[in-house]
């Protein structure tokens, strides 16, 4: 039986999709994945609380504490090497990460983003979405590099735009989504059927 894969869990917020990962790894859904642990950059967020009632350890990391960039990134690498972390999930984590913490993790750092990339990067995908009169719009799971959500992209699904819809409803059902897709990413780099070499992404089946 292969070892688990030990995930770390970055968040600012919410943390939704922080809970979708913690219930399939409760029900046996996330394969040999394991969170253990979640550290966020903001007080106070509500993906603190969903850690503490899992059971899961989480740490507080305020960005406003540090003198620069750099030293939030190292200390955030240091908190994340402390988990023992196999791989990092960056779920609603609303920083970028410069080289002095993904090199540490290089290859391991994955983010779920709110648009059908290259298309819609940075903040607010889905209302730019919206605001651009898009008829498809979705989510995407893909590699952390230095740049601006611009890693190898390593799963999709698409949302239709509604006629009816609003920024609002566009966002729920996207995230509906990225529940998902997140989960299933998530399962299947634990039972080793996702590899990445450069920037491409293999699966097998």
């Amino acid at each position: 039986m292969s070892e688990p894969l030990r995930v770390a869990v970055l968040v600012s917020g919410s943390g939704t999709n922080l809970q979708s990962l913690l219930d399939a790894a409760a029900s046996g859904d996330l394969g040999s994945a394991r969170v253990v642990g979640v550290i966020s950059n903001r007080p106070g967020a509500g993906a603190l609380l969903r850690a503490e009632r899992a059971g899961v350890p989480a740490l507080v990391l305020d960005h406003k504490s540090f003198a620069d960039r750099a030293a939030f990134d190292a200390a955030l690498r240091e908190g994340v090497t402390s988990l023992g972390a196999d791989l990092v999930v960056l779920a609603g984590f609303m920083r970028v990460l410069t080289p002095v913490f993904l090199d540490a993790f290089a290859g391991r750092v994955i983010n779920i983003h709110p648009s059908l990339l290259p298309s819609f990067p940075g903040v607010d995908a889905q209302g730019q979405a919206f605001a651009h009169g898009v008829k498809v719009t979705g989510c995407t799971v893909h590699f952390v590099d230095a740049g601006l959500d611009s890693g190898p992209i390593i799963s999709q699904s698409a949302v239709p735009v509604r006629d009816d819809d609003d920024a609002e409803t566009l966002r729920a059902r996207i995230l509906v989504e990225e529940h998902r897709l997140l989960r299933e990413v998530v399962r299947d780099l634990a039972e080793g059927r996702l590899r990445r070499e450069g920037r491409r992404v293999l699966r097998r089946p």
